[in-house]
């Protein structure tokens, strides 16, 4: 079980009216504590990001919402993807790591190498369009870990 807590309720966190298939809508993650929160807003009611937003994007909700994933944003994931470099936080370790499995399986991000650092192993990957290096430790999470962790990026993004 993790710790983050997730809102993703397809409802205008200003207004509480719920999003409608076909309608432009913004998101925004912020970091409450060391917890991400999604609140996804309507376009009357978004008042800008929020200060301390960790993330926030704009979208749309398909015509088939209710029965069809929207598409992953590759340029999100990439984006907290860096956001989260630096951060020890053992959930945001957590969270970093799956989010880099994620960008390596969808080609954003090439697999150079691995070293031992402070007893941990740390997987160096590379981004191919800009050639920036990155260091990703590997929390060592059991196959349901990180199950449940690829779930809650998968909510926190909106994917599911």
């Amino acid at each position: 079980m993790t710790d983050y807590q997730i809102h993703n309720s397809r409802r205008c966190a200003a207004t509480g009216r719920e999003l409608k298939a076909g309608e432009r809508y913004f998101s925004v993650l912020i970091d409450d504590g060391g917890k991400f929160v999604r609140q996804d807003y309507s376009q009357e009611g978004w008042p800008g990001p929020p200060r301390g937003a960790f993330s926030y994007w704009q979208g749309r909700l398909s015509p088939q919402a209710a029965t069809r994933r929207t598409p992953l944003d590759e340029e999100t994931l990439q984006e907290c993807f860096h956001r989260l470099e630096g951060d020890d936080g053992p959930d945001k370790v957590r969270f970093r790591f799956v989010l880099a499995l994620l960008l390596l399986r969808r080609k954003r991000l090439r697999l150079e190498g691995a070293r031992q650092e402070g007893g941990q192993e740390v997987l160096l990957v590379r981004c191919p369009k800009t050639g920036a290096q990155s260091a990703v430790t590997d929390p060592k999470m059991s196959d349901g870990e990180l199950e449940a962790v690829q779930d809650d990026v998968f909510d926190v993004l909106g994917w599911r």
